[in-house]
């Protein structure tokens, strides 16, 4: 059994297969997704996408966020910006990561949306990072 599996960018269509299991990095932690999975819209965070074909990672993505729509035989991923890994420029991304961890430090705790902006790009920032693990 098999579950439809879409990526989409904001500037195309990027893969539509069948898949054994997706692997998604939820606001709330990674997610598993098979064949039969409950139905759920969820937002994502910055982080690496695993795409399974039996027990066998066949390709991975990083995405920056956005959002997924799962159903009994669809995943359908909406990637703010989406990338293989080897695609990361190294220099850039230490760059976005010194940059973001200025800005979090910097926040103004009270500012609760000003914090959680913050913080998001701190994790999309040190995930893009942690995605040249995966070249």
């Amino acid at each position: 059994m098999t579950l439809a599996l879409e990526i989409i960018s904001p500037e195309r269509l990027l893969l539509a297969r069948q898949v054994s299991m997706v692997v998604i990095p939820g606001t709330e932690g990674d997610l598993g997704i098979l064949p039969d999975h409950a139905k759920l819209i969820t937002s994502l965070r910055g982080g690496m996408i695993d795409i399974y074909e039996d027990d066998e990672i066949i390709d991975r993505f990083f995405v920056s966020g956005g959002f997924a729509e799962i159903t009994e035989t669809r995943c359908t991923v909406l990637a703010d910006q989406i990338m293989k890994p080897s695609e990361i420029n190294r220099e850039t991304a230490m760059e976005q990561l010194a940059a973001a961890e200025t800005a979090y430090r910097e926040v103004d705790e009270a500012d609760t949306t000003a914090w959680r902006n913050a913080s998001d790009r701190l994790i999309t920032a040190q995930a893009r990072i942690d995605a040249l693990a995966h070249e």
